[in-house]
């Protein structure tokens, strides 16, 4: 098995605001270590895409919640809460979890489920089998705790993929996995973020114009909004050269964490911190308020929100009432290392942080598709 290590040594990136981005597809995105050097088929099967929940706590070991760590395939995260429900008797509303976890995986997350005064019912009756769904359902470790589990409660993420059908060169896709490793990707927003055919992004623009929808649908669609506009951005960032480096009038994101401060002079401090990936740039998760950037890094953020699209987002969002964010524009996934498991099969282990996603890795590689779905265009196209 193969590991990635290094931290990049920046320069400063040209001055200037550069062109605004018209908001591609998911898959125009534009790559930060250039042209494709692979594609391949991710999530033949289920067991492809592995992922690990990394804790953000330890249970208390008293208390009216029981948390269960739960492996599932097939299933998603509200599928399991619902089944949940009906196990404990409970409302859903007593269910809590820190993080969404696809249906198409081998997932392990924790779940809660309030039960004051109670004792849990047999976990065996919540387990599950099936072989003609291929639905999965094992509860790994149970324990009592203090309170319900709120979202985003996680430390991130360990993943274990598997590519298939894969074509490129081997010491071409070796040297951009060494790329990633030493430099890190840009920091996107999944396609997942976005909805099927990217429709949470135009419902919220519906919303934004008067439509009417649930309170937990509309949580979800200002969410899809405002890493649209993200994306947007770091994609300017990303095509002028300066995802991971210095523009003038940054506001730095300390690494894991959401502690945000700057703009400041560059200094010789500054490059150290981030050359250790101890800072990051960052870009705005929109809302009302005066952006954090001045100088370039501001006019780059304006120039790339500055078409009638975007204004309809960021007047939405800040109608919402939504306060001036942000995120880093640039992520380094932690522990990579990677295998051929035989001809054309290729294993990459990582754990990302909570909020990040591993298509931003996958995307750097080249395209992959799933299967059932239209093979993308070869290396090089």
């Amino acid at each position: 098995m193969s590991t990635g290590t290094g931290a990049s040594v920046p320069g400063a990136a040209p001055a200037g605001p550069g062109a605004a981005w018209s908001g591609p597809e998911p898959d125009a995105l534009p790559r930060a270590h250039g042209a494709p050097v692979l594609s391949g088929r991710i999530r033949a099967v289920a067991e492809d895409f592995d992922v690990t929940e990394l804790d953000g706590f330890a249970a208390s070991g008293a208390g009216e919640h029981l948390l269960l760590t739960i492996e599932k395939r097939g299933m998603n995260t509200a599928f399991v809460a619902r089944l949940l429900a009906e196990w404990a008797g409970v409302d859903e509303r007593a269910i809590g979890y820190a993080g969404l976890k696809d249906r198409h995986a081998l997932t392990r997350q924790r779940f809660s489920v309030q039960l004051p005064g109670r004792e849990a019912p047999d976990v065996a009756a919540l387990e599950r089998d099936d072989a003609a769904s291929g639905q999965r359902l094992r509860v790994l470790d149970q324990a009592r705790h203090a309170r319900k589990l709120p979202r985003g409660a996680l430390a991130g993420n360990r993943f274990v993929l598997v590519l298939r059908e894969v074509e490129g060169d081997r010491d071409a896709i070796g040297a951009r996995l060494q790329a990633i490793a030493a430099h890190g990707v840009p920091n996107y927003f999944g396609e997942q973020r976005f909805g099927h055919g990217r429709g949470n992004v135009d419902k919220a623009r519906r919303m934004f114009a008067g439509l009417r929808v649930r309170r937990d649908e509309r949580a979800l669609l200002l969410s899809a909004a405002r890493s649209e506009l993200f994306n947007r951005v770091l994609a300017a960032r990303v095509a002028g050269g300066s995802w991971d480096r210095p523009l003038d009038g940054d506001a730095w994101m300390l690494d894991g964490s959401r502690s945000v401060f700057g703009p400041e002079p560059w200094s010789d401090a500054l490059a150290a911190r981030l050359a250790a990936f101890d800072i990051h740039p960052s870009a705005p998760l929109w809302g009302r308020g005066e952006l954090r950037s001045t100088g370039d890094a501001k006019a780059l953020e304006l120039a790339a929100l500055a078409d009638p699209a975007s204004l309809a987002l960021r007047a939405g969002l800040e109608g919402a009432g939504l306060a001036q964010e942000r995120r880093a524009t640039r992520l380094r996934p932690d522990g990579l290392a990677w295998q051929w498991l035989a001809e054309g099969v290729l294993e990459l282990r990582f754990s990302l942080p909570a909020g990040a996603y591993a298509t931003s890795v996958l995307a750097e590689l080249g395209p992959t598709h799933e299967s059932g779905t239209p093979r993308r265009p070869s290396v090089g196209n």
